[in-house]
This record gives structure tokens, sequence and C-alpha cells, in this order.
């Protein structure tokens, strides 16, 4: 009992060490793409791996910033998937083509059903080629316009047999769903989306709607609707706002955003749980 007691409080003391051990930096990888080059960010668990992995796509705001190589949305979720073994890359659809921001940009030279789609594959093309990769648990994670691109990546028309295998899974986190509703959505891979009921840029609504419409003959797809949460729930501590005229291009053009915390922390549960399939 002595040594159990002793085993006890030693892990209790170690706990705080743990959890307050700092993200490593991103290391930054050239991916081939066309006659061009895709630029991402990679977080990796330490060892050889194979590591299962996700693809993670960033919104309008970009990836980056003057100052940050991620902006921290997303180390925030590079944290908790590398607390569960995933490695996580993170391609630069903006900066690799030299642009900046694009939320209040009308006329978009990276267009999600093209380029986007076209960084995804290059992504998973140079993913399948790393030995310490899991080849067959490679999976997609998006917010906002990376959740737009993948529902369009994850549809069974744009499977691309040249690369091999599939994805495991994929998580939109509140894409504007109000075009692919209306086109016959499906997944061929199962797909979560989780959304807040109050969300006023993207709509709750669209996306049920194309979830349902998908039933019977989609992979499994489901939505989770959060019913008091805005756009951008799943953000640490964000106080909750509403967006005002402005000329920044990082800053959506309406609606509110904010960090709605057990909407957070519920979607942290259940994305460890999707990718785990």
């Amino acid at each position: 009992m002595h040594f159990k007691s002793v085993f006890m409080f030693l892990a209790m003391i170690a706990a705080p060490v743990a959890a307050a051990t700092p993200l490593p930096a991103p290391h930054q990888v050239e991916i081939p793409e066309g006659s061009g080059t895709l630029h991402a960010q990679l977080y990796r668990p330490a060892g050889d791996g194979p590591f299962p992995t996700v693809i993670a796509l960033h919104g309008c705001a970009g990836l980056t910033s003057r100052t940050e190589p991620v902006l921290p949305r997303y180390r925030d979720w590079a944290e908790q998937l590398l607390t569960t073994g995933h490695a996580v890359l993170m391609p630069d659809s903006y900066g690799s083509h030299q642009l900046g921001p694009q939320c209040r940009v009308k006329e978009h030279q990276v267009q999600i059903r093209r380029q986007r789609v076209a960084d995804i594959n290059a992504a998973r093309q140079w993913l399948v080629q790393q030995k310490w990769v899991a080849r067959n648990r490679i999976s997609l994670v998006g917010w906002g316009n990376g959740a737009g691109a993948l529902l369009w990546a994850v549809r069974p028309q744009m499977w691309s047999r040249t690369i091999d295998p599939d994805f495991r899974s994929a998580v939109a986190f509140y894409p504007d769903c109000r075009t692919s509703s209306g086109l016959g959505w499906s997944a061929r891979v199962p797909t979560l989306l989780l959304i807040g009921g109050r969300d006023d840029v993207s709509s709750a609504s669209a996306c049920h709607q194309m979830v349902d419409g998908a039933r019977g003959r989609s992979a499994l797809a489901r939505i989770v609707v959060y019913p008091e949460a805005y756009h951008g729930f799943d953000r640490a501590n964000v106080p909750l706002r509403a967006i005002g005229v402005s000329s920044d291009a990082a800053t959506i053009e309406h609606g509110h955003v904010g960090t709605d915390a057990s909407a957070r922390e519920d979607a942290q549960k259940r994305v460890a749980e999707w990718l785990s399939r």
C-alpha cells in the first residue's frame, strides 16, 4: 500500500508538469502542387510513428499572421490533436499564393471548390509518401471557409483514385452549407458537422437540410448543433461580440463570434472520438 501511495503522489505532482509542456514549434514543409508549391506547417508527435494524421484547413482569415506561423485557434487544436497521438498538417492556402486574409474579398483568387480542394489532394498525396504517416488514417478537419472546402473534397465525385487510400473521416466546423444543400451533397467518408444554433454567419438550418438530404445515399454524415453557440464557438477566450463595419480582411463581414465554453469542451471530445473511429 505504501508503494501505491507513493506512486499516486508522484503521478499527481507530475500531471501539472505534463500539462504545462509547451506546444513544439511547427515544422514548415513544402509540398509540390502542379507547377507550384504548397506551403504547410506540420506538428508531429515524438517518435517514428506511423501516426494517424489530420489535414487541418484554415478559415477565411488564413493560417498565419505577421508575427505567428500558426494562429492561436489552430495552435490550440494542434495541441488537442497531438495529445491523442495525431500528427497535424496545416496547408497555407493563402500564403502559398502570396495572399493575405480573404474574409472580405469579393473575388476570391483561391476558390474552395477548386484551389482549396487541390490543396487538400496535394497534402494527402504528400502524406501517403511519408513513412511516419499511418496511410489509412488520414482525416480532414476544417473551419469556416476550410470546412466548406472539406465538404467539396469528401463528395463522391471528387474521389481521386490516384491517391490511395481515401480519407478516414472528416470534421467540419460551421461551414456555409447553403450552396451544398442545394446541390444534393453527399459524402463518401464519415463526416461530422459541428455548428452553433445561433450562428448568424453560417446557417445551422442549411447544414441540417444538407445532412438530412444525404441520408440513404451517403457515408455516415452527422450534425451536432449547439443551441446557444455562435460562430467560432470552439475558439478559446474570445468574448462574444457583434462584427461591425471594418476594412479588415481578416474579419468576417457580419454576425457574431465568440467562445461557448460548454460547446467547445463537447466539440473537443467529439472530434477525438470521431477521429478514433
